[in-house]
């Protein structure tokens, strides 16, 4: 059984993660706390909410574009 503080983490995440995906134009506040709560295995999965963000985008947000090339690079 996981820690309740692993538990409270993840459920944060999760909840981040689906506000994030769902807002058009998601909070540079709610994208830096999900970073905060990411743990390694859990990046590629942010990621890819991120890049569907900007997948049918023509000119995409630079800021967004950094927080992805952020990401890869860790």
């Amino acid at each position: 059984m996981a820690e309740p503080q692993e538990q409270v983490r993840r459920e944060l995440l999760n909840r981040l993660l689906d506000a994030i995906d769902n807002d058009p134009y998601p909070s540079i506040t709610m994208m830096d706390m999900a970073e905060e709560l990411l743990n390694p295995d859990e990046v590629p999965e942010y990621a890819g909410v991120l890049l569907k963000k900007i997948a049918d985008e023509q000119f995409p947000s630079v800021s967004m574009l950094t927080r992805i090339r952020d990401l890869a690079l860790g």
